[in-house]
């Protein structure tokens, strides 16, 4: 099915719907304006298996691992992001309404959801219980206005950029390994931890962390945390939420601007690899919260660094990744907001998120400050070499 076709199904739902039906004239003309991370894609996959045996890594990836945390926890993760970007972005008489009057009518359809709620609660932790009510409900919901024939078409739309995605991470966890084999992973720790120094009149994101240790409950640092990996299920979102209103072809954009910007922080990390400000401080891991994921995920990251650089043997290649600078955690996000932003109140929530990560990420001592900069002209350059034109465009639009 082409591309243009799934635009004009998306078009006749959404005029059906009337979810966003007048934001929709903005990406009708379905332009184009950079493929280059098409053929980046495709050279870097042809010289992956060669590469990988020339510095004696594992050819294997962990498929089952892989597929569990990407098509089955994250795609979970992402309806459930993409639910509340809806209810955020879209009026409650075209989202909540119809629903509740559906439960109205038939209240079998109560009983039902509750007995299924109940269940999950009692054989699930309360937070994947959640998410898989709300992502039953949606899913159920969505046949309910568009049938099994839009289900489908909506599925055509999303698994091809869903796909790019996957193999592009694949490709970014191949090649961080391989450079690892062959760089130094702190190498440039210490440069950057004395810009920042300069930058802070004498002070360090390694001592605004152990400061806020010493201020803050072990509750403000699970919300710290909480905002920092909220950031993954929004990618997964924005690909639902592209792919559904605006076509394949638009989310295949939003996946280039991502793929391009990891495969840009590839080549900054050979040039200055760096592993974050939580290598370099001596005092981390004995004043850093033990409880909280950050301090076993950034023991695995150390270790896993280390085995690479001292050619320690490997089984498999899963979702490894290492890079300090530049900070991707920002990237992202504001990727997201540029594609996100014909809805009005997502970028709004998406701007005050984004000002709340900035924080989190240091407090949480995973990325240098200056990391963060380099991340957010890093997202600017994605954006620009794939969707150039479009931001032309916009800028002309808010220029008059």
């Amino acid at each position: 099915m082409r591309s243009c076709s799934c635009i004009t199904a998306a078009s006749v739902a959404v005029k059906q719907y009337g979810i966003v039906g007048e934001n929709l004239s903005f990406i009708q003309s379905g332009e184009w304006t950079g493929k280059i991370h098409y053929w980046v894609t495709a050279l870097l996959a042809l010289a992956v298996i060669p590469l990988l045996i020339r510095f004696h890594l594992p050819t294997r990836f962990d498929w089952i691992g892989l597929a569990i945390a990407y098509w089955l926890s994250l795609a979970t993760k992402a309806l459930f992001m993409a639910t509340f970007f809806a209810l955020i972005g879209f009026s409650p008489a075209r989202t909540v309404a119809p629903l509740l009057e559906r439960l109205r009518r038939e209240k079998i359809r109560i009983l039902l959801l509750v007995v299924y709620v109940a269940v999950l609660v009692w054989a699930l932790p309360v937070s994947v219980a959640v998410v898989l009510s709300v992502d039953t409900v949606v899913l159920l919901e969505l046949y309910q206005r568009i049938k099994l024939q839009g289900l489908l078409r909506t599925a055509r739309a999303v698994l091809p950029p869903a796909l790019y995605l996957f193999c592009g991470l694949l490709l970014v966890s191949a090649y961080n390994d391989i450079v690892l084999s062959v760089r130094f992973f702190a190498a440039y720790d210490a440069a950057l931890n004395s810009i920042d120094k300069f930058l802070f009149f004498g002070f360090s994101v390694s001592d605004l962390c152990h400061w806020a240790v010493r201020k803050f409950s072990l509750r403000f640092f699970h919300f710290v945390e909480f905002i920092y990996y909220g950031m993954f299920a929004q990618i997964g979102a924005t690909m639902f939420l592209t792919s559904f209103y605006f076509g394949r072809k638009r989310a295949l954009q939003f996946v280039g601007a991502v793929l391009t910007a990891y495969y840009l922080a590839l080549v900054l990390f050979y040039l200055w690899p760096s592993q974050g400000p939580y290598y370099l401080c001596p005092q981390h891991f004995s004043q850093f919260p033990a409880s909280l994921k950050t301090y076993a995920y950034e023991r695995g990251s150390i270790a896993g660094a280390q085995a690479l650089w001292s050619r320690a043997h490997l089984s498999r290649i899963s979702f490894d990744y290492y890079i300090a600078f530049p900070c991707m955690h920002i990237v992202q996000p504001l990727v997201v907001m540029w594609f996100l932003r014909p809805w009005k109140r997502i970028t709004i929530f998406m701007a005050v998120y984004n000002v709340l990560l900035v924080p989190a990420i240091m407090l949480l001592e995973w990325h240098y400050f200056v990391d963060i900069v380099a991340g957010i002209i890093l997202a600017g350059v994605a954006i620009v070499a794939v969707d150039g034109s479009e931001l032309w465009r916009w800028r002309i639009k808010h220029e008059s």
